[in-house]
Formats: structure tokens, C-alpha cells, sequence
């Protein structure tokens, strides 16, 4: 019997029921325009917001995975709460949703921790919604598919660089897709995210991770899993990717109509022509 992770976040974060959260990630999906991928889908940039809020805006570049061949999922997500390690992973056999189980690619993942140079620590019962919340998208998106689920503490360019080494070493030749979970500006009025989002998202499209890191550094842009779409731009590059496009950007306050103090949401996408 797997040892399943259990779903801190469903009927909260997203719908509980089967058949509601179907009916709401097929929605967004339907209704979000198939983005121009001029090549070989390597991977996405997506929000991790609750579903009500950044669903929407994740479409745009789950949208693109309709019709993939890929049986092995990477999700890089950051991890919000205090643990000691600067790398983490499930110490879970699966993560469940009401969709059903996902199982943990273990084989994959104990490769990736024995190529990392800095340590990758399993954890059971997580609390992290950043991760989670990709999954039902994948789930209705991908016939069947494998995960490796890394949740990032460091996201300096040196823990970075090296999972992002480890990840394009056993990935390679491998029918895989990427996904980099973030948010991007917290909490300014929309006028000023905007302008922060836009920066950030300008690091992404140039295919710049170090940029991305250096954003916030400079305070000209913010997104709190710059690690996670660091790594997976550095993963991207190493397994032959060339080109990403942002495909959408909205705020909370484009949801709640409230503009005084908004969350930033940005989706992008990575391909090798």
C-alpha cells in the first residue's frame, strides 16, 4: 500500500469534490486561449494561488500540455514554512488530491538527491500549497503521469544552479515537463505591481534566471518562488530549451474587483524549437 500524502488544502484552496474541481480546472482550461508553442514543450511558469484567484491565469500555460507525451512532471515549488533544509521533497509514495493519487517518481528522485550537491530532505505531512495546488491542473491536463515534487528554502543562484544540474541530469532522454510554481508581487496596489510584475516577467521572457534572482535583490520585482523559476529556467536550458513566452498576467484585484492591495499572477511558457 503507498504511503500517500494527504491534502492539507482541498475544500479550501480548490473544490473537495471529484466532480466541482473537474467542472472548475476544465473550465478554466476551456476557457483560456492554447498558447503558441514554436517547438517541443519543456515546461511552465504558473501561479499558486488559490484556484478562485490565480486559476484562471495558470490555464493560459496549462493549456499548452493538452496533447503532451510526457509521463514524468518536475513541480518546483518554494516552500513557505520554516524548515531547516535548504532543499525538500515528500517523503511520501504519492501525493492525493480528489482526483485521485499521483504517484512519486522515488527512483527519479533518489537520483536527483544523489546528483545535487546540496542535500535534498524528505518531509511527511507538509503543509506546502504551492506544490499541491499544480496538480489537479496536471491531472486533467496529462493522461498519466509520474511526479518529482522539490520544494525550494534557498533560493540562492549557488542551490539553484546545483538542482537545477541534477534535475537536467536524470531527466535527460526522458519524456519530462517542467513546472515553476510561483506568485509574483504581494500586497501593493495594482498601479505598482504592474510595474513589478512586468519587470519580473521581462527576466522570465529573456530566459534570464540569474535575472530573475537579481530582481529582487534590486527591489525592481518580486516573486516569492523566484528559486523555483530559476531553477527550472537553468533546468530548461541545460535539456536544450531556447525560447519562453509569458502568456498571461492578472492580479487578485482583477477577481475581487479590490485594487488597494493585489497579488501578482503570471503564466509562461518554455520550449525548444
Amino acid at each position: 500500500m503507498l504511503n500517500v500524502r494527504p491534502s492539507p488544502i482541498a475544500g479550501s484552496w480548490y473544490p473537495g469534490k471529484p466532480d466541482q474541481l473537474t467542472k472548475t480546472v476544465d473550465t478554466f482550461l476551456r476557457d483560456a486561449p492554447a498558447p503558441e508553442v514554436a517547438g517541443s514543450l519543456v515546461g511552465v511558469v504558473v501561479p499558486h494561488a488559490g484556484h478562485r484567484y490565480s486559476g484562471a491565469v495558470a490555464a493560459h500555460a496549462f493549456k499548452a500540455m493538452k496533447g503532451s507525451d510526457a509521463d514524468t512532471v518536475a513541480v518546483i515549488s518554494p516552500m513557505h514554512y520554516a524548515y531547516s533544509a535548504p532543499l525538500l521533497t515528500t517523503g511520501h509514495d504519492a501525493y492525493w488530491t480528489p482526483l485521485g493519487e499521483i504517484p512519486v517518481d522515488r527512483q527519479a528522485v533518489h537520483a536527483i538527491q544523489k546528483a545535487c550537491e546540496i542535500p535534498i530532505a524528505p518531509v511527511f505531512e507538509d503543509p506546502e500549497h504551492a506544490l499541491e495546488i499544480e496538480l489537479p491542473f496536471l491531472q486533467r491536463v496529462l493522461n498519466s503521469f509520474s511526479l518529482i515534487p522539490i520544494m525550494v528554502r534557498d533560493d540562492s543562484a549557488a542551490v539553484c544552479r546545483a538542482l537545477a544540474k541534477a534535475l537536467a541530469t536524470v531527466l535527460k532522454g526522458r519524456r519530462f515537463l517542467l513546472v515553476a510554481s510561483s506568485d509574483l508581487s504581494h500586497f501593493y496596489p495594482q498601479n505598482i505591481a504592474n510595474k513589478l510584475d512586468s519587470y519580473m516577467l521581462k527576466q522570465v521572457e529573456a530566459f534570464d534566471p540569474l535575472g530573475v534572482l537579481k530582481a529582487e535583490e534590486d527591489e525592481k520585482g518580486f516573486a516569492c518562488g523566484k528559486g523555483a523559476i530559476a531553477t527550472v529556467l537553468m533546468a530548461a536550458k541545460e535539456l536544450g530549451a531556447t525560447d519562453v513566452r509569458v502568456v498571461k498576467h492578472a492580479t487578485s484585484g482583477d477577481v475581487t474587483g479590490d485594487y488597494s492591495s493585489v497579488v501578482g499572477y503570471g503564466a509562461a511558457v518554455i520550449w525548444k524549437n
